[in-house]
C-alpha cells in the first residue's frame, strides 16, 4: 500500500514491481504503438504519451518539450505543471535535449548539474529516434525526495523500450509539420509565402461575406530596394528583407498573416478589420519603415521607405482575386504618385488619387511628413 505522505523516490520504490509487470506486458507495448501513432498531430501525440506516463510513474506533473522549427525548445503537451515547476521542467529538459541521456534528481536545489532557483524531484527521458533525441519527457514533483528515484537496471531498460514506439510516432508528427509548414513558408524572411497567402485570403473571404465582417489586405513594396542590391550586392539585399519582414511581423497581431509576396513586396491580410483599421497598421508600418536603418550591423546605414495599397471586402471587392487587384493597383498608385505613402483603394480608380493629405476619404493618398 502506498503511503499517503510518501515523497515521489519512494512511492516509486513501492509501486516498482508493479510497474514493471505492466509495462513489460506484450498487450501494454501494442496498446503503446497503437495510441502513439493513431495521428499525425504532434500535439496529440505528445498529450498521449503524458497521460500515459502520469500512469506509469507517480509524478503529479508531466510535460514533453521539443524543439521547434527555429531549433528553440517548446512545450508540446503538458499536464498538471504549474508556474513553480517551470524553472525545474525547462532545466532538466534542456538538459536531457543537450546530452540525450536520462536525468534524475532527487532534489534539485542540490543538483550540481542545474542552475538557478530550481527544486523537486524530477524523472526525465529523452524521447530518441533514428539515433537522434527529438525531445524530453520530463516528470516533476515540487516536493524533494530522500532518495534518487530508483529506475534503473531492468526497469530503465523496459522503460526506454516502452518509450521507442511514442518516440517514433512524434517523429513521424513532427517531419509531417515541419514539412507543411516549409510548404508555406518563404525561406529567406521566415515569413509566409503567396501560396499560402491565396489560400487564406480565399477562405478568410468566405468567412468574411458569410459573417458580414470586414477583411482587409494590405499591399506593399520597398522603395529603392534595386538601388540595395546593386550597390551593396544581393546578401546585404537579402539582409535587408529579413529586417523589413520583422518591421512588418512586428505590426500585425496574432491573427494576421504576413506573407513575403515576392521580391521586395509584402502582404498582409488583416481579417475582421475595416478600412481605418487597416490604414492605422499602414501607417505603423510606414513609420517603422521610414525610421529603421537597414544594414547597421552590417557596417552600413540604409534607409528606405515603403509604398503601401490598401483595399477592404466588401468597400471595394467581393472576392479574394478582387481583393488582391484593389491592394495591388492601390500600391502602385502610390509608387505613381511620388512613393514612400498610403493609398486606400476605392470603387472608382479611374481617377487619379487625390493630393497628398492626410486621409479622411476612401480612394485618398498620404505620405509621412518630411522630417526637418
Amino acid at each position: 500500500m502506498v503511503q499517503a505522505n510518501a515523497d515521489l523516490a519512494a512511492r516509486l520504490k513501492q509501486q516498482l514491481k508493479e510497474l514493471r509487470a505492466r509495462i513489460e506486458r506484450r498487450d501494454v507495448l501494442l496498446d503503446t504503438v497503437r495510441g502513439a501513432h493513431a495521428t499525425l498531430d504532434p500535439q496529440r501525440v505528445a498529450n498521449w504519451i503524458v497521460l500515459q506516463a502520469g500512469k506509469w510513474i507517480p509524478a503529479p506533473c508531466w510535460a514533453i518539450v521539443a524543439n521547434d522549427l527555429d531549433g528553440q525548445p517548446t512545450m508540446l503537451a503538458d499536464q498538471g505543471i504549474t508556474p513553480d515547476v517551470g524553472p525545474s521542467l525547462w532545466g532538466a529538459a534542456t538538459w536531457v535535449l543537450k546530452h540525450g541521456r536520462e536525468f534524475f534528481s532527487a532534489d534539485l536545489s542540490q543538483d550540481a548539474r542545474m542552475t538557478g532557483q530550481v527544486s523537486g524531484t524530477v524523472v526525465a527521458f529523452p524521447l530518441a529516434c533514428r539515433g537522434r533525441v527529438i525531445g524530453a519527457l520530463v516528470g516533476v514533483d515540487p516536493e524533494p525526495s530522500s532518495a534518487m528515484p530508483p529506475l534503473t537496471g531492468p526497469i530503465l531498460n523496459s522503460l526506454r523500450s516502452i518509450l521507442e514506439p511514442p518516440a517514433i510516432a512524434l517523429d513521424n508528427a513532427l517531419m509531417v509539420q515541419r514539412a507543411e509548414a516549409l510548404s508555406v513558408t518563404d525561406d529567406l524572411t521566415r515569413l509566409y509565402n503567396s501560396r499560402y497567402l491565396n489560400q487564406v485570403l480565399r477562405r478568410e473571404t468566405k468567412r468574411a461575406s458569410r459573417s458580414g465582417r470586414p477583411l482587409s489586405l494590405l499591399f506593399m513594396d520597398l522603395d529603392g530596394f534595386k538601388q540595395v542590391n546593386d550597390t551593396y550586392g544581393h546578401l546585404c539585399g537579402s539582409q535587408a528583407l529579413v529586417e523589413a519582414a520583422a518591421l512588418i511581423r512586428g505590426c500585425a497581431r496574432e491573427t494576421d498573416v504576413v506573407a513575403r509576396f515576392g521580391g521586395d513586396e509584402f502582404s498582409l491580410i488583416l481579417p475582421d478589420t475595416g478600412r481605418e483599421g487597416a490604414v492605422s497598421v499602414a501607417e505603423r508600418i510606414l513609420e517603422r519603415v521610414d525610421e529603421h536603418t537597414f544594414l547597421a550591423e552590417d557596417g552600413l546605414a540604409v534607409r528606405l521607405t515603403a509604398s503601401i495599397g490598401v483595399a477592404t471586402l466588401p468597400d471595394v471587392a467581393g472576392s479574394a482575386e478582387e481583393l488582391i487587384r484593389a491592394a495591388d493597383m492601390a500600391m502602385y498608385r502610390v509608387k505613381e504618385s511620388g512613393k514612400n505613402g498610403i493609398h486606400v483603394a476605392a470603387t472608382d480608380e479611374e481617377s487619379p488619387p487625390a493630393p497628398v493629405e492626410p486621409m479622411t476619404r476612401s480612394g485618398e493618398s498620404r505620405t509621412p511628413p518630411k522630417k526637418n
